[in-house]
């Protein structure tokens, strides 16, 4: 895990999809799990909004959003 990205996350430094790119990769490696519950509810929230798969891939809603920015 890159610490600046997980620091500017932190720091709401992050845009709509910086920061699905950041938890689409927690969940990919599991990593969401490992780290404090606020983080795992956010990859949870994400899948469940069908920003990314159970799996950590992108949807096409989360490109959508990339194209927006």
């Amino acid at each position: 895990m890159n610490i600046d990205t997980l620091i500017a996350y932190e720091s709401g430094e992050l845009n709509d999809a910086e920061t699905i790119n950041f938890f689409a990769g927690r969940v990919k490696t599991n990593m969401s799990l490992s780290l404090q519950g606020s983080y795992n509810r956010m990859a949870e929230a994400m899948i469940t909004a069908g920003f990314i798969t159970p799996e950590g891939e992108l949807t096409e809603l989360a490109e959508e959003t990339f194209n927006n920015q």
